[in-house]
């Protein structure tokens, strides 16, 4: 009985898979490597700094988008003696590991790169290859970047941007957006730097491009950083998830009040519930028992997401 009133209430809630994510990865990781080895051409045979940098840029994106490829296959492993929650956290860690790449590696070398040229500018050779390469790298972002939106627009529902990549628990999506946009940003720069030295002889603005774009790496690399340390130090469920499990336990027959609902992300899809109750003191242990089975159902035929459910008997 308790268990048909409670599974009546229940709403059905959608989650996407990764599968939309390691798509977008997928085209990323290729994108990206056809244009770091078109930029690292363009600027061993002009010298351009900014360039360089740009080629920097986008290999260390291709090697950002194999590790989160590798973490989703991590996380996707099932739990073991060791890892009895699983290891869907194995994302969030390469995810950060993903932000301090971009920040030592590629914002590190562009900044020192582009130092070392405003220090002792030069004049740039072969600018017409340096105009190809940069067309055709913008085309080839442009259309990563694309992807990475339409996947993004498609998870975020309603929500605005900021507050949908907050609301994320699936950095990965949000990893290679940031990654495409500032690569994007990245591009406009080189060709400002590269725009000024050929056309008005300011060849220390091919340095100082090569400065800005490693300032851009480092700021993604932060935002990045921040929004992962919390997925990958445990976050809980949305206030409205979490009110949710409280409202289905409240209603259950027996309960006398509920004391406490913890929640805690262990993977993008995978949501550990613990709840705290006092039961009414005539309740048979037999009763108990069928009460917390119906309400463990119940929480997960309404939330998906959510695998585990520890129920602790407490009084107030």
């Amino acid at each position: 009985m308790v268990q048909s009133e409670l599974l009546s209430n229940a709403k059905w809630v959608s989650y996407v898979s990764s599968s939309g994510s390691k798509f977008v990865i997928w085209v990323a990781l290729i994108g990206n490597s056809v244009i770091s080895i078109m930029k690292f051409g363009a600027a061993f045979i002009s010298g351009s700094s900014a360039m360089l940098s740009e080629g920097i840029h986008s290999l260390v994106d291709t090697g950002n988008q194999v590790l989160l490829l590798y973490g989703i296959k991590r996380a996707a492993k099932p739990a073991d003696e060791n890892f009895p929650f699983g290891h869907g956290k194995e994302i969030y860690f390469w995810s950060f590991v993903v932000a301090v790449s971009i920040f030592a590696v590629g914002a590190g070398v562009s900044i020192y790169e582009g130092i070392h040229h405003l220090r002792n500018p030069r004049p740039l050779e072969s600018m017409t290859m340096n105009y190809i390469v940069l067309g055709l790298a913008f085309v080839f972002e442009a259309f990563v970047w694309f992807f990475a939106v339409k996947e993004f627009k498609r998870v975020k529902g309603n929500h605005g941007f900021l507050d949908a990549v907050k609301r994320s628990k699936d950095p990965s999506l949000f990893v290679v957006l940031f990654e495409d946009t500032a690569a994007l940003l990245g591009l406009l720069v080189a060709l400002v730097g590269i725009y000024l030295g050929d056309v008005h002889d300011i060849w220390w603005a091919d340095g100082g491009a090569s400065v800005v774009i490693g300032l851009i790496l480092a700021g993604t690399a932060v935002w990045l950083a921040y929004e992962t340390k919390g997925l990958l130090i445990g976050e809980a469920a949305s206030p409205a998830e979490v009110q949710g499990i409280r409202d289905l336990a409240n209603v259950v027959d027996g309960i006398e009040h509920v004391n406490e609902v913890l929640t805690m992300h262990m993977g993008p899809d995978y949501v550990l519930v613990n709840l705290s109750v006092d039961f009414d003191n005539d309740v048979l242990a037999g009763q108990v028992e069928e009460t917390i089975a119906a309400l463990d159902s119940a929480i997960k035929q309404r939330y998906p997401v959510v695998k585990r459910v520890f129920v602790e008997i407490e009084s107030r």
